[in-house]
């Protein structure tokens, strides 16, 4: 052991021995010193299963261990996933007995008698989530002051999760409360944000910390990424429908090259992974072998889940997961020999996330993306003629392998909905607050600090005119009766959409939940769980919908919708189509990882980009509709889409490509131009002009005035300026 592992208390060393360890990985090597000196806050970045989560609880544990014993919680960490709590408890539980340092989970599903143990005597390490720590925050004041007011650090698991969404600007905000509450303003609990995948770093950095009372160091592994055997393999649709389909394709491919061993596969909607692991269980029982296909997301009962996930991690019985992105985060679940994209990844983070979970042990990473496109027919729209998906998956491709290149975190938006949120809860935790008092903790410290002051103003007089608060005369804000229902509510604790939902349940079994929305009807033959039921009935009133074992049927509709696609992906499409050419060059060699239909498929896309005129104008006219192809992402094609729609011509955006009906090239070319020079309108201009659901982007938006949500809605679908440069640079009068 070197240097490194010697600062360490004795009794983790004699942990790391019995453990096997002969060394330190590079990001521990790193990381121990800083977390033993404990005097800035950490953002630690490095591949799945490098070692992040021992970079610092090694040392957290060790610096604990060498302080005098006081009162509460020493580590509390924080993670948004129940099942990765439940994991690192799992994981914990053993190492803290060793040590004598107690582990506690604490979210929805832990038992009330381990709650009361740890209220009776808080030490240790505390796991929890979010919508927890809100709860604690509310109902248990004083508790939570008296638990948490000697913590030593402060961990943020999968911080890549929380940056630049609702649930980490809560999170962040939650922290600032914390010290106030404890009164740690002056000695603030450093914090550590542990990453997988995480673009540009130093920008990220100052979110853990936005009131910069203490600098942050960033901690990232380097080195480049392991052994990888990389494959890509093409589909279509025959033109003898007696023949197998694009899908069924896939699933014989998943069948022939999962069984015997465990894998993960990833199919990026619920509904997928349910018709996949039908037909792969069809083709099992087919066979007469053992079914090894299972189905893995978020709708599906938590047993069934927790009976998956141990399955993987005994690694007895071959397994392969059919999944979404329920397995992409960190729990662990042991070995696995590939993992399988079955359509275009949804962003370059979320694939490398994957990737992680392949290749332990020493052994190569395998990942097989498997992509079906569709059969040119006369009425193929541009994205089929293009394979915009198969392009996609290469670029993603090429931008992991050869540029290490992820989508950077989405920050500088506003966020109303949670900061209205907060106010809520921070009235409700102390009863009251003035208005400066919530300004100063929320924006002016807080992770708000974007929103100006008659912003803030505007949104608190909104919540009033709502009933959500009521100004006493002694100017002191409380909650009035729609707040105190909101807050009261079970759903309140978590910023996020809470969709209504029926159980599924067969016998007196529970298999999982669906959207309120979702159609079933009595005598509907459906898919869930990876097998075929019949609803024998729906209960509208209970919300439960009654089911039996059936053969037959097909998945239902789960609803939920796609993320939207960064600039460098297109502009990395937009290079592969100019160069022909999606080849990866590994040290001074192309490599192709395509099959044979799958480079065919390439060259059609390729071909069409260079017949139609793309390759010399962004904009074409085909089957009486203008395309305009800014190869920019999707806020800088609904820009476009967005001022061409003021201007009279209906407009739209099919990934990426701007559609414009009944027009021609010069008149779209010359409409845009002429915006552009004139200049585009800002985002919350065009926002303004959305109607409907399409203004409530997230949970409080209803409640929030009109005149400051455009700002926020503007600043996540649109990117005007951007949209107004591409135009300037690249098209002309024709």
């Amino acid at each position: 052991m070197t240097d490194v592992a010697a600062s360490l208390d004795p009794r983790i060393q004699r942990w790391m021995h019995r453990q096997g360890w002969t060394g330190l990985r590079q990001i521990q090597l790193q990381a121990i010193p800083a977390v033993l000196a404990g005097d800035c806050d950490l953002l630690i970045s490095s591949a799945t299963a490098s070692g992040k989560t021992e970079a610092f609880f090694l040392p957290a544990c060790s610096a604990v261990l060498n302080k005098p014993e006081s009162e509460g919680f020493d580590i509390l960490y924080i993670s948004p996933l129940k099942a990765l709590i439940n994991d690192q408890h799992r994981r914990l539980s053993d190492f803290g007995a060793e040590i004598g340092m107690q582990v506690i989970p604490w979210h929805g599903d832990v038992s009330i008698t381990l709650k009361n143990t740890a209220q009776a005597k808080p030490g240790g390490i505390l796991l929890i989530t979010p919508e927890s720590l809100e709860s604690l925050f509310i109902n248990k004041t004083d508790w939570v002051k008296r638990a948490l007011k000697n913590l030593h650090w402060l961990c943020i698991d999968e911080f890549h999760a929380f940056v630049g969404t609702e649930r980490g600007q809560q999170l962040i905000s939650q922290l600032g409360r914390l010290e106030h509450l404890i009164g740690r303003i002056e000695d603030p609990i450093p914090r550590v944000g542990l990453s997988a995948t995480l673009g540009e770093l130093g920008k990220v950095a100052p979110l853990l910390r936005p009131s910069g009372s203490l600098s942050c160091k960033v901690i990232a592994d380097t080195s480049q990424l392991g052994q990888l055997q990389m494959e890509v393999k093409g589909f279509t649709d025959p033109a003898d429908p007696a023949e197998p389909s694009a899908e069924e394709q896939i699933c014989q491919v998943v069948y022939r090259t999962c069984r015997g061993k465990s894998n993960l596969v990833f199919a990026n909607s619920r509904q997928r992974t349910e018709s996949m692991v039908a037909r792969l269980s069809d083709l099992s029982e087919g066979n007469f072998v053992p079914n090894e296909f299972f189905v893995h997301h978020g709708s599906l009962a938590k047993g069934l889940r927790e009976e998956l996930e141990a399955r993987l991690q005994k690694d007895a019985l071959p397994t392969t997961a059919v999944c979404t992105m329920t397995l992409e985060l960190g729990i662990d679940i042991g070995k696995v020999n590939t993992v399988v994209q079955a359509n275009a990844p949804q962003s370059v983070a979320s694939l490398r996330q994957r990737l992680g979970r392949s290749g332990r042990r020493g052994d190569p990473a395998i990942l097989r993306m498997l992509i079906a496109e569709p059969q040119i027919s006369a009425s193929a729209n541009i994205a089929d003629r293009l394979r915009l998906e198969l392009v996609q998956t290469f670029a993603m491709a090429r931008l992991l392998v050869m540029r290490r290149w992820f989508e950077p975190a989405a920050v500088g938006r506003k966020h109303y909905s949670t900061l209205l949120h907060q106010v809520l809860a921070v009235v409700a935790q102390w009863g009251s607050a003035r208005i400066d008092q919530l300004f100063m903790l929320l924006t002016r410290h807080g992770p708000f600090g974007a929103v100006k002051t008659d912003e803030f103003k505007t949104l608190l007089r909104g919540m009033g005119d709502s009933q959500l608060l009521r100004q006493l005369g002694t100017g002191e804000l409380v909650l009035d009766s729609a707040g105190e229902r909101l807050v009261n509510s079970h759903t309140f604790y978590a910023v996020f959409k809470v969709q209504e939902e029926f159980r599924i349940v067969a016998g007196n079994k529970s298999l999982g939940t669906l959207p309120m929305e979702t159609l079933v009807l009595a005598g509907q033959h459906i898919v869930f769980g990876g097998r075929y039921w019949k609803v024998v009935e729906v209960d509208a009133e209970a919300r439960v919908i009654h089911v039996i074992a059936a053969q037959g049927g097909s998945p239902p509709a789960f609803g939920g919708s796609g993320i939207a696609v960064h600039d460098e992906v297109r502009r990395e499409m937009l290079a592969i189509y100019q160069q022909g050419d999606y080849r990866i060059l590994v040290d001074d060699r192309k490599v192709d990882y395509a099959d044979d239909r799958a480079a065919a498929l390439f060259r059609e896309g390729v071909d069409f980009f260079r017949q139609s005129g793309l390759v010399d104008y962004p904009a074409i006219k085909e089957d009486g509709r203008v395309y305009v192809t800014p190869w920019m992402g999707d806020r800088v094609a609904n820009a476009l889409a967005a001022v061409l729609s003021e201007q009279g011509l209906e407009a739209g955006n099919i990934a990426g490509i701007v559609e414009v009906p009944d027009s021609n090239v010069a008149e779209v070319s010359s409409c845009l131009l002429k915006l552009a020079k004139r200049g585009f309108p800002e985002e919350q201009e065009l926002a303004r002009k959305l109607r409907g659901q399409s203004r409530h982007l997230e949970k409080h938006d209803k409640f929030v005035a009109n005149s400051i949500l455009q700002n926020d809605i503007g600043m996540k679908v649109f990117d005007c300026e951007s949209a107004r440069k591409w135009v300037l640079e690249n098209l002309q009068d024709r």
